[in-house]
């Protein structure tokens, strides 16, 4: 498998609009950083959380 060169990519992307329609794309393109974005804050949650207990153990 090598890279996509730019007609790999523009054929995707026209099955893509085909498959879904220029109405949908937008939804689905909202959705999708919705989840990136959720991730992103759960990551960092995550970090934050550890970073504390990291403290709290340092202080006993």
């Amino acid at each position: 498998m090598g890279r996509f060169g730019m007609t790999e990519i523009l054929i995707i992307l026209a099955v893509v609009l085909l498959l879904f329609g220029g109405k949908k794309i937008p939804e689905l393109m909202k959705g999708l950083g919705s989840g990136i974005n959720e991730f992103k804050k759960a990551a960092k949650g995550e970090d934050e959380a550890n970073a504390a207990s990291k403290k709290e153990e340092e202080v006993k």
